[in-house]
């Protein structure tokens, strides 16, 4: 079994193929774990979710958080109001993998880790408009990604 500290992000377009993408999950510099932000494409209200790349080999929710609400995007009953955001923890098993439609027709995601947010378009511009996947993956699954590389997206 693949150990946390092994372990990074992937990802890789939704049908299948290898990884486009990989970020670094270094312990020491606290990359087991990532948010994945984004903007509702109607509401246009912001939206973050914790993921932690468990010792399991899977993505564990944390605290996730709503700049408002709206037309179907009602909170949980068991969020609590801080700073204007709707913070809650989702109720969810650990996830091998997480899908995202990653249309141009909307902003794209954002994976941040530790403070540093790129945009998905921008870290695997391979895959811009068209389903990708997010998943736990050892070190060797390809060369690592700087994010704060301009050019981050491409393997190296």
């Amino acid at each position: 079994m693949t150990t946390a500290a092994t372990l990074g992000l992937c990802i890789a377009l939704a049908a299948g193929g290898p990884p486009l993408t990989r970020l670094p999950a270094d312990p020491d510099a606290a990359l087991d774990r990532f948010t994945l932000a984004w903007t509702h494409s109607v509401e246009r209200i912001r939206w973050r979710e914790d993921w932690i790349i468990g010792q399991d080999g899977r993505l564990h929710a944390g605290e996730a958080a709503i700049e408002g609400s709206g037309a179907g995007m009602e909170p949980p009953d068991d969020a609590r109001l801080i700073d204007g955001h709707w913070v809650y923890t989702p109720h969810l098993p650990p996830q091998e993998a997480l899908t995202l439609a990653n249309s141009t027709m909307t902003g794209p995601h954002e994976i941040c880790i530790a403070g540093s947010c790129r945009s998905l378009f921008d870290l695997a511009p391979a895959a811009r408009d068209r389903p990708v996947r997010l998943f736990p993956c050892p070190g060797d699954a390809l060369s690592s990604v700087d994010m704060t590389a301009p050019e981050a997206g491409t393997a190296r």
